[in-house]
């Protein structure tokens, strides 16, 4: 077929042939009838070639036919069989007075061929590059012609951001790109290796690769020695600060939240601890503590002695403004018998309550602070400050009592630092062996005899090794209370953690400082608050950490426990993306999704990255009461 050019300036003119390529006036143009795409074009994609024409024209002419009339003649317009596309994008560049409406466009006149076929075929028959091909290429246009991620958007109809992830996904080693188009590499792992333009990086990880090649996997490996800017210390730091001390942030193209990574986490560390300890020195100075010190996590093991704030007694004018707010509470409920509380009157009561909290704070001895301390550690929410710390070497020195001849003396073994009485000659070691063997034999009796007295010694064993230092005693009762906080990162910050650390707290306030009055306050308690006591400090004992090493049998003890105390996990933990589904695999957010929603939900999502899918499980389980088997009322041994 040989082409010919025409120009058709009006309808008066004759009919090209076909074959011929004719500028037709785009106002002449119309939809045509048989176009076999019935889905309109979406705003997208006529957004996408209106940009595309702008910047190198309409590379392909659209396939035209001339429109007949009912009396079978030429009506001077053409119908547009293949392209019209083309021409709403063209109409767009009218509306936004780019070109005029009568804008010639190259067309070709088709006057043979069905239409409706030849419109199906140009939508079938067509074949996409390879996407490999067209992140290198995008690549090459940076490259050889200098142009911005802007400049190529702008000349392809498509966003700058969307331009600089095919830019970092052309930049990948070719050991990858050639996996990637093997199609042994998927694109959502091409882009996890994509976070780091490192190629020697990119190739170690690829070749280190087991059976778990997950985009996850894959991206935690390449940012291991980085931290992620939801980080708590980048979170306290913040990118201006460390990025003016020198520090580099990099982004990820190819997160929706824009989620990137400090690369030198040495360097984000001691400007997080630089910042705690500017606020534990002001905490310090301003509350007259002897000591304060920054830490990043809280130190279990820190060895100090605890003390609390406790309640003091009110100034008289103090008291006489507690009665009175007291008698104003006490009438406002009075006054609502058994009717409901009015707005009013429930706000009134809220102000009330935190007023007379307020007005008699409890405080810390004053002897404790001069000589005490605080840590200021970086939790999950931010800035966390623990006080009332006494280090060994903090406590005041003990009072030597004389013995009956005014020395410091030794008991009646020759013992330093027993009780008076000493003798001028020492018992023998194997007669102090008989004669408290038949003692503690005796002790054991007496406590057998007296339930009640032998639940009170317990309690307190129980309490000196809850509360105080050393915590020695004659019981072979052992309260080991395992830090969980190095298990499960934010668990001191969780609804569980505040709730033990205030029970804890609370007790405090209500036991002597010192551990020589403890039995006699113990003694003179009622028989439900002792009981409290004594639940608490044989909970700081249960440990059902799933080690290695761990005892099956102690794990199986603790599956005893929780159905005995009927516990239900969900009312203190649910499943996140951070807590749980961030850290499994999709087989494992899909076996969630079906039992907590349904198979259909879980199949439905199955086509999602990890993010989005641990995303979409989160909202869709919230409320649900889904549990993984591992924290279910029957318990699940370790795998």
């Amino acid at each position: 077929m040989t082409a010919a050019f025409e120009t058709i300036p009006t309808a008066e003119a004759a009919v090209p042939e076909h074959g011929t390529i004719a500028f037709i006036p785009l106002n002449r143009l119309k939809k045509s009838p048989r176009n076999a795409r019935k889905t309109p074009h979406s705003a997208t994609d006529i957004e996408t070639l209106a940009a595309s024409i702008r910047a190198k024209g309409i590379l392909q002419p659209p396939v035209v036919e001339p429109e007949l009339g009912e009396d079978g003649q030429p009506t001077g317009f053409y119908l547009v069989t293949i392209g019209e596309g083309r021409r709403l994008s063209q109409l767009l560049r009218v509306k936004r007075k780019q070109i005029k409406k009568t804008e010639p466009i190259r067309c070709i006149i088709d006057a043979d061929n069905d239409a409706f076929e030849i419109s199906l075929d140009e939508n079938v028959t067509r074949f996409a590059m390879h996407p490999a091909d067209q992140f290198e290429a995008f690549r090459e246009l940076a490259d050889t012609k200098g142009w911005s991620a802007e400049e190529i958007g702008a000349r392809f109809g498509v966003s700058a951001n969307l331009v600089r992830r095919r830019l970092r996904l052309g930049a990948v080693s070719p050991v990858l790109m050639t996996a990637y188009r093997a199609e042994t590499l998927t694109l959502d792992q091409l882009m996890a290796f994509a976070v780091s333009e490192d190629h020697a990086r990119q190739e170690q990880v690829w070749s280190d690769l087991s059976y778990n090649r997950s985009p996850h996997f894959i991206r935690r490996l390449m940012t291991e020695h980085e931290v992620e800017a939801s980080d708590r210390r980048a979170r306290l730091v913040g990118a201006e600060a460390y990025q003016a001390a020198g520090g580099r942030i990099r982004c990820d193209l190819f997160s929706e939240d824009g989620k990137g990574w400090y690369e030198d986490a040495a360097l984000l560390d001691r400007l997080a601890l630089e910042r705690l300890a500017a606020e534990a020195e002001a905490v310090r100075a301003a509350e007259g503590w002897s000591w304060a010190e920054a830490r990043l996590d809280f130190p279990h093991d820190h060895g100090c002695r605890r003390v609390y704030p406790r309640a003091v007694e009110p100034d008289p004018e103090t008291k006489a403004r507690l009665e009175a707010l007291s008698e104003e509470y006490d009438a406002i409920v009075a006054a609502c018998g058994d009717d409901n509380l009015s707005e009013e009157q429930d706000a009134r009561l809220e102000v009330l309550d935190a007023e007379i909290s307020s007005a008699c704070p409890d405080q810390y001895d004053p002897d404790a602070v001069a000589r005490g301390g605080l840590f200021v550690v970086l939790g999950h929410e931010g800035v966390r400050i623990e006080r009332g710390f006494l280090r060994l070497e903090d406590e005041a020195p003990p009072e030597a009592e004389p013995d009956g001849d005014g020395e410091p003396g030794a008991d009646e073994t020759g013992t330093e630092g027993a009780p008076q009485g000493s003798v001028s000659k020492p018992l023998s070691e194997r007669l102090v062996l008989d004669l408290t063997a038949h003692r503690t034999a005796a002790l054991r009796e007496v406590v057998a005899e007296q339930p009640r007295l032998a639940f009170l010694a317990a309690l307190h064993a129980v309490t000196l090794q809850t509360f105080y230092r050393g915590g020695e005693t004659c019981l072979g009762l052992d309260i080991v209370s395992l830090p969980l906080e190095p298990y499960a990162e934010g668990l001191t910050d969780s609804v569980t953690g505040k709730a033990i650390e205030a029970r804890h707290a609370a007790w405090a306030q209500r036991l002597p400082e010192d551990h020589e009055g403890l039995l006699a306050a113990l003694a003179v308690w009622p028989d439900e608050d002792r009981m409290a006591l004594f639940a608490y400090g044989v909970s700081r004992g249960v440990n059902a950490v799933h080690r290695v090493g761990t005892s099956r049998r102690a794990l199986a003890h603790a599956d005893v426990l929780a159905g005995l105390f009927a516990l239900d996990m969900g009312q203190y933990w649910s499943p996140t993306v951070g807590g749980y589904f961030g850290r499994v695999t999709k087989a494992k957010i899909a076996e969630a999704l079906a039992e907590g929603v349904s198979a259909e939900a879980a199949s439905r999502l199955g086509d999602l990255d990890k993010s989005a899918m641990a995303e979409a499980a989160e909202t869709l389980l919230l409320g649900t009461g889904w549990l993984p088997p591992l924290l279910r009322r029957s318990g699940a041994a370790p795998e």
